[in-house]
């Protein structure tokens, strides 16, 4: 070897061991985030489990159900034997028409461009053949299939979308855990045997390139080794290149230590964050799982749930937008219309999604429109995501200030608009007489402007 052969060799070695992390969250903190989530933008969140059996009041059941609550209580007395347990609902999650084929197309269609799987809930039963879940897993019982395999294998032999994992650090009634928990989590028999050894099966078998954690709150994050966990994700891992982690990885860590924050479930802050950010949110306007009781209008409407990602991504966040599938495998309409919805308007707005970066301003307060914006090799383009069509024949945009070349168009819809420049700022866009058959959306509008002065 020649010696500049040998130094090249020995830099690649040093900045090799210069790019570990230690487990510190200074050190965790310090690594990029992976590009491909922040130009993302949507994610749809999938709450599956044997909560989905009794599909009643959702994925709390079996702790509201232990823990008096009179509603399920009720609910139990009606429909089951005496003597009934919780263990007794896995025999009927069959999953018989899971088709995890169409799953993969019905998420390819709704414009996301990652999807989150839940692999375990709070109640412990793992959606995989787990070494650490005996007779508690969906290949030992129910449906005897692993569910979390077929999905990834679907996902990414047909689509484009990259595939993620929520885990639960915590399980409600799991005996380790409430000894640890009695012992004031000064033992981690819980953590040693079956959380960490979990989450290592899962990445390891399965390559998830989001670890979404939760069930964290009661314990710290040195109890449940999180920093140690993710310092083999981002150093060792099969991943390491392109994971993304959220900030649910021990008491008091949300919002503040993570990959990129979550900060509360529905997290919708309306306001530029410094931090990248994703918004959990729910199709079901309150609950996570598919629910037998439900109504129609405890559904968001297409039109609300592309307002809630206007507001998302104008202030720098990602939407992860959850459906509840049923125990016996299928996506119900009315979740995969939504979905439909969403991916058709997506893809006439796709321009102003994906890549997209935080504006100068976030919303428009004259009217009701929030901002994106793209850098080309041009210059920048701006996108007023419009959320009510005006009554009047022009539209006021208070945030923009045009220059003499600057040009307003609507995506999806050929030709441009006049407008005129209102002092001290804003400018008035004239709205011609749209047929119904050439206007782009009914639920929200992109009008994309190009040359501003700010």
């Amino acid at each position: 070897m020649d010696i500049y052969s040998l130094c090249l060799y020995l830099c690649c070695v040093y900045l090799s061991a210069a790019q570990r992390y230690e487990p510190t969250w200074e050190s965790l903190e310090s690594r990029p985030l992976p590009s491909w989530f922040d130009e993302a933008k949507l994610g749809i969140f999938m709450h599956w489990g044997v909560f989905s059996v009794p599909s009643y009041s959702a994925v709390w059941f079996w702790n509201y159900w232990k823990n008096g609550h009179k509603d399920i209580n009720n609910f139990m007395k009606r429909n089951y034997r005496p003597g009934y347990t919780y263990a007794d609902f896995a025999a009927d999650f069959k999953t018989e028409f899971y088709d995890p084929k169409r799953w993969a197309a019905i998420l390819q269609a709704s414009g996301a461009k990652y999807v989150v799987l839940v692999s375990k809930h709070h109640e412990g039963f793992t959606n995989w053949p787990s070494n650490y879940s005996w007779n508690w897993n969906s290949y030992d019982t129910g449906p005897h299939r692993d569910l979390v395999g077929e999905l990834a294998t679907a996902v990414r032999e047909t689509t484009d979308l990259r595939f993620g994992l929520y885990h639960s650090l915590y399980e409600w009634f799991n005996p380790l855990y409430l000894k640890d928990k009695e012992n004031n989590f000064t033992t981690q028999n819980f953590v040693k045997m079956k959380t960490m050894p979990e989450l290592y099966e899962l990445v390891n078998r399965y390559k998830p390139e989001v670890i979404w954690s939760d069930g964290d709150w009661e314990a710290s994050d040195s109890y449940w080794m999180s920093k140690e966990f993710i310092a083999w994700l981002y150093n060792d891992s099969p991943v390491r290149d392109t994971v993304v982690t959220n900030d649910r990885w021990g008491r008091g860590d949300m919002c503040h230590h993570g990959g990129y924050l979550t900060c509360s479930d529905r997290y919708n802050p309306k306001t530029l964050q410094k931090r990248k950010f994703e918004n959990p949110m729910t199709i079901d306007k309150n609950h996570w799982g598919f629910r037998r009781e439900a109504n129609i209008e405890d559904f968001y409407t297409s039109k609300e749930l592309i307002s809630t990602f206007a507001e998302t991504i104008s202030c720098g966040g990602n939407m992860l937008m959850n459906v509840g599938p049923t125990s016996y495998g299928t996506i119900q309409p009315i979740y995969e219309e939504r979905l439909l919805q969403f991916g058709k308007w997506m893809k006439i707005n796709e321009e102003a999604i994906y890549k997209s970066k935080p504006w100068t301003t976030q919303q428009d307060y004259a009217t009701n429109a929030w901002y994106t914006m793209q850098k080309t090799t041009s210059g920048t383009n701006v996108y007023a995501i419009l959320l009510d069509w005006p009554d009047k024949n022009y539209l006021y945009l208070n945030a923009p200030v045009a220059s003499s070349s600057t040009s307003i168009t609507m995506l999806g819809y050929s030709g441009y608009f006049s407008y005129s420049k209102v002092q001290p700022s804003g400018i008035n866009i004239t709205l011609p007489v749209i047929s119904f058959s050439k206007i782009p959306s009914t639920d929200a509008w992109v009008f994309k402007l190009t040359d501003l002065k700010n």
